[in-house]
């Protein structure tokens, strides 16, 4: 068994039944959730969400909002300003030019506001379960220290991996990935005590 054929089974070990942690009930409030989740947490989106697609509920409502009221519904959140902005015009693309409907296209999605590579991954992952293999922080900071990349650019460590891993493993890789490094191989005080991967963990031997 290679390497990375090991790290995917102990991460499914670790992780058997692994979904994302935003929350949503369609594809649209899936993009809003994602596009609101840059540089800030899951858990502070979370927060927000209720209020806001309690007030606006579709993409409709969304595309009329005004940016002061949208802005106060999101004002916990990092970059509030520049995603409420993003968050309306997107709302107004997808209302005039494909009827409110997110299409699951890559190149068209990454022409919304707001939203870039990783933002589109997610989407058809999550929502189409088309095979992508979104890079965030944790993704990344988990590549390098278990040596699957030796890249800091998230497009090359997307495809470091997309070499590694077969298609059909691509998404629950990377939310395997994220869960990994957001509660286990954490950025600050890692726990490298009781990892299965010391043995090729770059980080870990580093510090030896």
């Amino acid at each position: 068994m290679s390497r990375a054929s090991k790290i995917y089974s102990e991460l499914e070990k670790l992780y058997p039944v692994v979904k994302c942690e935003l929350d949503y009930r369609n594809h649209f409030e899936l993009l809003i959730a994602v596009v609101l989740s840059a540089q800030t947490t899951d858990v502070s989106v979370n927060k927000v969400t209720p209020e806001l697609f309690r007030k606006y509920p579709d993409v409709l409502s969304l595309a009329k909002a005004e940016f002061s009221d949208l802005h106060k519904l999101i004002k916990t959140i990092g970059l509030s300003n520049t995603k409420a902005k993003n968050i309306i015009a997107l709302s107004k693309k997808l209302v005039e030019e494909k009827n409110g409907e997110v299409p699951a296209d890559f190149d068209y999605l990454l022409t919304l506001p707001g939203v870039g590579r990783k933002t589109a991954n997610v989407v058809l992952g999550e929502a189409f379960r088309i095979p992508t293999l979104p890079v965030d922080t944790h993704v990344l900071r988990v590549s390098n220290r278990l040596t699957l990349s030796d890249s800091n650019n998230p497009l090359k460590v997307e495809r470091d991996l997309a070499e590694l891993y077969p298609q059909e493993q691509w998404y629950l890789l990377h939310l395997r990935l994220i869960h990994f490094g957001r509660y286990f191989c954490k950025a600050i005080k890692p726990r490298c005590e009781e990892c299965p991967f010391t043995a090729f963990c770059r980080y870990y031997n580093e510090k030896q």
